[in-house]
């Protein structure tokens, strides 16, 4: 399945969401004989067909992850995420881990990301206060093809000329810490403030991440590997007993599967994510053009036995 694009313009660029089950944006399938069904209908529908089961015993009737576009022209406000734990305990709602993939850097392109060197609530609140908090972040120079993981509790933000394509968990709980001295209208909550994130920001010094191989990011919440393809290469989706989201970052590439004893083709292209559903075990993804990249994200959580603590594997009769 793909996905209608739904677009939010600001005044520093824009957000393209490729999948969203969040409530106030829920994405629309595109094509074929679910088109227009919502990723929500679908989920009530189809629930373990489409999630798997272990990621069904886990979240329930809502799909966990979120893929946007975020196309900033100018400066984004500066933001921060809960953990799980935070985010259920006084929102009822997921927390929000993440990973950034620069699809594109432009012109005085800049990531922020964590802190330069550690500091404290106070110091960070009066920062944010009289305008002076960028002096105290982490600034990154980007480049296309680099990945950012932004785990909960980190402060971020991008400015200047620069396309990300943003995997994250679904959840609308975006703290603004500083919009730079801006309107930012309805694009986030007025409850969720900075005084209510001092107390789950990670105030340590902001360490970058380095990719394990072709695994960018592996999380509680999700695993994101990039492919580049040069190849056709055969899949199979038993062993993870998950979704799997494609990603396309470069190049343009088709999945195909046998149904009803044919095979059925579908096409990939840049900045364009497909859903393959759990019960799709078998299919191949050949490339179409040179080059090809995909990022690959599975979820990766499994519900805990209430007596024990321990990690299951959902009951497969």
């Amino acid at each position: 399945m793909k996905f209608c694009t739904l677009q939010d313009d600001y005044s520093w660029g824009s957000e393209e969401f490729r999948l969203a089950d969040l409530g106030y944006r829920d994405s629309l399938v595109r094509e074929g004989w679910l088109a227009g069904n919502s990723i929500g209908e679908i989920m009530d529908t189809y629930i373990d067909r489409i999630a798997g089961d272990d990621t069904y015993e886990y979240y329930g009737r809502q799909f966990p992850t979120c893929i946007r576009i975020l196309k900033v022209r100018g400066k984004m406000p500066l933001v921060v995420h809960p953990d799980d734990e935070t985010a259920e305990q006084r929102y009822d709602f997921l927390g929000k881990d993440k990973l950034w993939y620069v699809l594109r850097s432009g012109r005085n392109a800049r990531i922020g990301a964590g802190f330069r060197e550690g500091t404290d609530a106070g110091t960070f609140f009066s920062a944010c206060v009289d305008g002076s908090v960028e002096n105290l972040l982490n600034i990154i120079a980007p480049y296309a093809g680099q990945s950012i993981h932004i785990a909960p509790g980190t402060v971020h933000y991008a400015e200047g000329d620069i396309d990300i394509l943003e995997i994250a968990q679904s959840s609308p709980l975006d703290f603004c810490l500083s919009a730079w001295g801006t309107e930012t209208g309805e694009q986030f909550d007025p409850s969720l403030t900075l005084a209510e994130a001092l107390d789950f920001i990670d105030y340590g010094r902001f360490r970058q991440e380095i990719p394990d191989g072709n695994t960018l990011v592996k999380t509680d919440a999700f695993t994101v590997t990039r492919m580049e393809l040069n190849s056709p290469v055969k899949c199979n989706n038993a062993e993870y007993n998950s979704f799997i989201l494609y990603s396309c970052t470069h190049g343009a590439a088709s999945v195909q599967m046998e149904v009803l004893g044919q095979t059925a083709i579908f096409p990939l292209v840049r900045e364009e994510t497909l859903l393959i559903p759990a019960e799709c075990e078998d299919f191949t993804i050949v490339p179409t053009e040179r080059d090809t990249v995909l990022l690959e994200t599975t979820s990766d959580r499994k519900q805990k036995d209430s007596y024990t603590g321990d990690t299951t594997t959902a009951d497969m009769d």
